[in-house]
């Protein structure tokens, strides 16, 4: 009996606690449904932009170095003894200027010996074309005397001979005077070389000494480098581009230009090669600038920053990059209504992303969209505008 008592009273608390536990998840429940009431009928604080409607580009930044348009390295052709040179490092250099001299002794001696021997050369010449001449005469007067019956047909055969032999000397030493001009002009050319001369064809008249390798006095081998020169106006900026861009990029696109060594300072270029080819290590292509350098500010070697404009759009709508939020995987933006009293939803496709602006695919969009405070609205949401008045 007292089992059953037990028992009883045991399911009559559990009972009472069941209803209070009830009672408390219905009060909690009914409040949450209130503060929800409360929030939905709270007008959200955003901030607002205006949709504009104009031309947008979509603009790249390269890095990349300043390179010479042209360079020439002047080497001796000779070897020899520096005795001097004319420039310097920096200095300007004329198309065929004398920029270093050789001791020339040597070459000179060699272009004396060589007009001796050419002189007699042409003494040899003249002594058997005066053999020759006696040789012919000689056998003119036997073959009258044979034709008489004077002299014998031995002696008609020596005279013809000796024309013959004659005849060939005055070949051999026409050859040697051939081979002894040959000789003194190869002297002459190399005395000319020991004056070394800045020649370069194409380009520019003038050009600038880059480096120099040597000084005077000392001694350099034939085509040894003296001086390396380069033309400044225009220069090249290269870079290189990956796949992702090379195919908006073309011959003749305008380019911007900045350098650390003149901050704030833009430079104008146009490319003007791009690389067939990619590089199989970096899986990136050459491209080539040319940049006009008139004011000689730009050397190179200088490290650039280049910005290309890859595509424009004249007629775009555009709103600003804070504008796009993702609601269920797709972006869009939240576009104020004309009483400025609630937002509604649109999903966008965007373009252009350029400098915090962003195009979007639909010309149709207008008005006002929100900047700030999108985590606040739902589509069909009533709004306050922080940074104007509320609708």
């Amino acid at each position: 009996m007292k089992t059953i008592i037990a028992l009883l009273a045991v399911l009559a608390l559990g009972s009472w606690l069941g209803q209070q536990i009830y009672q408390r998840l219905e009060a909690e429940t009914a409040g949450a449904g209130q503060q929800r009431g409360d929030r939905a009928s709270r007008a959200a604080p955003v901030e607002v932009m205006p949709v504009q409607h104009g031309a947008i580009d979509r603009i790249r930044s390269f890095t990349g170095t300043l390179a010479p348009n042209a360079e020439f390295v002047v080497a001796a052709k000779v070897g020899g003894r520096i005795e001097d040179i004319g420039v310097n490092l920096a200095d300007t250099v004329s198309r065929g200027q004398v920029v270093a001299r050789l001791d020339n002794d040597e070459y000179r001696q060699e272009l004396t010996q060589a007009e001796a021997e050419l002189a007699v050369a042409r003494a040899n010449l003249a002594e058997a074309q005066n053999l020759l001449e006696i040789a012919n005469r000689e056998l003119q007067r036997i073959e009258t005397l044979n034709q008489r019956g004077v002299s014998s047909e031995a002696e008609r055969d020596t005279a013809r001979a000796n024309q013959l032999a004659r005849s060939a000397h005055l070949q051999v030493t026409r050859a040697q005077l051939t081979r002894a001009e040959a000789v003194v002009e190869t002297a002459r050319i190399r005395l000319g070389y020991s004056d070394v001369l800045a020649s370069w064809s194409g380009g520019s008249d003038q050009r600038t000494v880059a480096e120099r390798f040597v000084d005077e006095g000392q001694n350099v081998s034939a085509n040894e480098p003296l001086l390396r020169i380069v033309e400044l106006d225009p220069v090249l900026a290269v870079f290189f581009v990956t796949e992702r861009d090379y195919g908006l990029l073309s011959a003749g696109q305008s380019v911007s230009l900045e350098t650390d060594a003149y901050p704030g300072e833009e430079f104008e270029g146009t490319i003007a090669r791009i690389a067939p080819v990619f590089r199989e290590n970096t899986r990136q292509a050459r491209v080539e600038l040319r940049v006009e350098n008139a004011a000689r500010k730009l050397k190179p070697g200088m490290f650039v920053r280049a910005r290309v404009r890859l595509e424009r759009v004249e007629q775009a709508a555009i709103v600003p990059e804070r504008a796009l939020v993702v609601r269920g995987g797709a972006s869009g933006v939240f576009v104020v209504t004309e009483d400025r009293a609630s937002v509604r939803w649109q999903p966008v496709e965007t373009g252009i992303r350029e400098g915090g602006q962003v195009q979007v695919m639909d010309d149709s969009l207008d008005g006002e969209v929100v900047v700030l405070g999108q985590q606040l609205l739902d589509d069909g949401s009533t709004i306050v505008i922080a940074n104007g008045e509320s609708g």
